[in-house]
């Protein structure tokens, strides 16, 4: 089902160009959302109605839902969903305590000229949680819990309102939100909900000064209209996964975890690299076999055919691991002999997931690692969401006399030099004391 791109012979400047992508325009979205966002922040509740019925079919009882529903969502779970859940949300808070261990650090650069290197967490925070294709409760704990640990103090949750829950998100979303201690949530969906965390809505939502959380072309969009007015966390592409595979990996692993990304959306990118010709073979082979029983088989055949999806042939290991590197995926499995060792020469990657027992699923869920990670190749130069994404580090600056002093003379000559003369004038005025 896969095409194949052969790179044997390429050149590594050709990597990138020749890699499979799809086509994400954020910018074409960006005409569509721009109205919403500016509605919402000049209607408040009554663009939210409006836009409520006009993209979810459904205008819910209230926006703000209460947390009694979400208590007695969870209370509903299946006990076995339920402890899947809280396994899954203890699992990233044991994590997410190791990312928050950060104290704050001083460092002398000479006597008395003192530099204090501060974290402090961001004050508010807006998590969008989908309800689309799927209902992504793990996106609940995959947002809140390093946003708890980072010592966030005011969370709030969005997720779009469904008609068949009577115009509240999804119970499991809602369930999710009780385990993992966020009361504040609203039946409010896509470019809506960013810009109602983004500007605030009177009586309703108070602004935040970050919006995270994954979403459609839309989300993302709404999240570059209000980037400025909010931090955001990044502006994620649809998912991705490159499985990178030797002679010895077993293709029906590397089918089985190539479908369930397809499995996410049609415009989700499956790809497998390996210099194994047979492998290559026997992966299309077991992806049709596997697709063909699929319950999503029509989006999972799409991805799976798109311009995004491919087996990728390469020479051997240093090859395969440089085009690795140049694709730079959201999720990178390594199933190859001696996996930790090639794992080691990743640089680039949202998330490495090594040998046969650690399928990307793992890591969506139950892993305790982040599963909100960069997408588009945006792994060569970002991070996925963490502890460190909700805090702020500030510089504290505390020099004596002497100590300024010491530098003084060369801090005005730099001054000058950019012609910048009150900059000099300001450390001057000093003189006389020193």
């Amino acid at each position: 089902m896969l095409r194949v791109i052969d790179l044997r012979s390429a050149d590594p400047a050709d990597y990138a160009a020749r890699l499979p992508r799809g086509r994400f325009d954020i910018a074409a979205a960006l005409a569509a959302v721009e109205p919403v966002c500016q509605a919402v922040a000049a209607e408040g509740e009554a663009a939210l109605r409006r836009f409520s019925a006009q993209f979810d079919g459904v205008v819910p009882p209230s926006f703000r839902v209460a947390p009694a529903l979400a208590e007695a969502a969870a209370e509903s779970l299946d006990p076995d969903l339920r402890d899947a859940l809280e396994t899954a949300i203890a699992r990233r808070r044991a994590v997410a305590a190791v990312e928050a261990d950060r104290p704050d650090r001083v460092v002398e650069v000479a006597p008395g000229a003192r530099v204090e290197i501060r974290s402090t967490p961001v004050g508010r925070v807006g998590l969008y949680v989908p309800g689309g294709l799927a209902p992504l409760a793990s996106s609940v704990f995959m947002n809140a819990v390093p946003a708890q640990a980072a010592g966030v103090g005011s969370i709030a949750v969005a997720s779009p309102p469904q008609a068949r829950f009577g115009g509240w998100p999804h119970p499991v979303i809602l369930a999710a939100c009780h385990l993992v201690g966020v009361e504040e949530i609203y039946a409010v969906g896509g470019a809506q909900a960013v810009a109602m965390f983004a500007y605030g809505v009177p009586g309703l939502c108070e602004p935040t000064a970050m919006v995270t959380g994954p979403g459609n072309v839309y989300v993302a969009a709404a999240k570059r209209c209000v980037r400025g007015q909010v931090g955001i966390d990044a502006e994620a592409g649809p998912t991705e996964i490159a499985v990178l595979a030797d002679e010895g990996a077993d293709p029906a692993y590397v089918a089985a975890d190539l479908l369930s990304q397809a499995e996410h959306d049609p415009m989700a990118g499956s790809v497998l690299i390996t210099w194994s010709p047979a492998l290559a073979e026997a992966v299309g082979a077991a992806l049709a076999a596997q697709t063909a029983t699929a319950v999503h088989r029509d989006r999972i055949t799409a991805a799976l055919t798109g311009p995004q999806s491919a087996a990728v042939l390469v020479r051997d290991l240093g090859q395969a691991v440089a085009v690795a590197n140049a694709y730079a995926a959201e999720h990178l499995e390594i199933q190859t002999a001696d996996a930790a060792a090639v794992a080691r020469r990743i640089e680039n990657a949202g998330a490495i997931f090594v040998g046969p027992d650690s399928p990307v699923p793992l890591g969506d869920y139950s892993a305790g690692s982040t599963h909100v990670l960069p997408t588009g190749g945006a792994a060569r130069h970002s991070s996925g969401l963490t502890v460190a994404s909700y805090l702020k580090t500030v510089h504290v600056v505390d020099y004596d006399a002497a100590a300024l002093a010491a530098v003084a003379a060369g801090v005005e000559r730099i001054a000058l030099a950019e012609n910048l003369p009150a900059h000099a004038a300001a450390v001057a005025a000093r003189r006389v004391r020193f």
